[in-house]
């Protein structure tokens, strides 16, 4: 595949590329044709960070070329950015432009925004916080309507929240998602989106349990509760441990257990290889587990963990990496096939894709 450029004009042929590519990788397993869920063309992503590079006095927002750190990109706009970091850029640059207290030693800044139009901007600097820049940072948020997270070494200072609230509607349910300063979040909104519904309509409505892994802040935990009696979900960051207890309660979802646990920890605990603190007054034997959804790293799963999910009968199966997903199907293939399968372009004009499939028992 030649290396993708922006250029809205070719988004198609793009997208068809990393089509034939995940047919390629999934032809072994004798896969039904992936259903493509394509991407806005301009303004999709929702997070972006900026390095700022210094030149005829004043800093700029920059980008590199991997592995080149020597020779800066100057942007004064983003089109694959949402239109709201787009807004924001700007009128950020003025501020800092404007206040030696804003700019002094500042080299980094992120943009986290959400569909429904909220912003949090994080700037990052090589020196100490004091009560000055605070002043100045609480006038600029009240200015342009965001929230600030001030990051120095050592030190933390929140102007307002330090996470964005976004609003992703599935099966026409609205449902409300903390996404914290820092923490994962998927960064093209309007593909998530389609990526929760399909997983939905996927699962179905079942009258067993379900076993996640990785559930991150409870992105697809969220609606897929509502399909299943019971769900046990794991996830190891803390912070997103703590994000997703409070999507879970923000929404009203209360059959969610969640563990802060590693696929693999939880892979020993339901082998009975040893016991686990955080595993204290779970009855996991009273699970009628049916189907488990997993949404792992590039890495893709563990063997271990991969061996887990041949247990049930029918394994959802969200990925980053297609070559990875490739590699545990093959672990898994004697016993599972693909039933579906689907492409999400989450990062248009790169070699980048997210997949799904649903595997069930042969």
């Amino acid at each position: 595949m030649s290396r993708p450029q922006f250029d809205p004009a070719t988004y198609d042929a793009q997208l068809a590329e990393k089509a034939a590519r995940l047919v390629e990788l999934l032809a072994p397993f004798e896969a039904p044709e992936p259903e493509v869920f394509d991407s806005p063309r301009e303004h999709y992503r929702l997070r972006t960070e900026f390095r700022l590079w210094r030149e005829d006095g004043q800093r700029h927002y920059a980008m590199f070329e991997q592995g080149d750190k020597h020779t800066p990109i100057l942007i004064d706009e983003f089109p694959i950015a949402s239109r709201r970091i787009n807004e924001l850029m700007p009128q950020l640059k003025a501020a800092w432009q404007a206040s030696e207290t804003l700019s002094f030693k500042l080299f980094q800044v992120e943009f986290l925004t959400t569909l429904s139009g909220d912003a949090l901007i994080t700037l990052a600097y090589h020196r100490p916080l004091n009560d000055v820049w605070q002043v100045e940072a609480e006038g600029l948020a009240a200015k342009l309507g965001v929230s600030i997270v001030g990051r120095s070494k050592g030190k933390r200072i929140v102007i307002g929240r330090d996470y964005v609230t976004e609003q992703l509607t599935v099966a026409g349910r609205v449902f409300s998602y903390r996404q914290p300063e820092g923490a994962f979040t998927q960064p093209n909104g309007e593909v998530c989106q389609k990526m929760l519904n399909w997983a939905y309509d996927v699962l179905g409505e079942r009258t067993d349990d379900l076993l996640e892994l990785y559930c991150g802040n409870g992105n697809f935990t969220l609606p897929l509760a509502t399909r299943v009696p019971k769900v046990l979900a794991t996830e190891i960051s803390k912070s997103s441990v703590n994000a997703a207890l409070a999507n879970l309660d923000d929404n009203g979802i209360d059959n969610v257990t969640l563990v802060r646990l590693s696929a693999e920890e939880l892979t020993q605990a339901l082998n009975e290889v040893r016991p686990f603190r955080r595993l204290a007054g779970i009855d996991l034997k009273s699970y009628n587990f049916g189907n488990v959804f997993v949404d792992p790293p590039r890495a893709g799963m563990d063997p271990d963990t991969c061996e887990l999910t041949r247990r049930f009968e029918r394994i959802l199966y969200i990925s980053c990496n297609p070559e990875t997903l490739a590699a545990n199907i093959a672990q898994l293939q004697d016993t599972h096939r693909i039933e579906r399968c689907a492409l999400f372009d989450q990062f248009p004009y790169t070699h980048h894709m997210e997949s799904g499939v649903l595997l069930v028992r042969r």
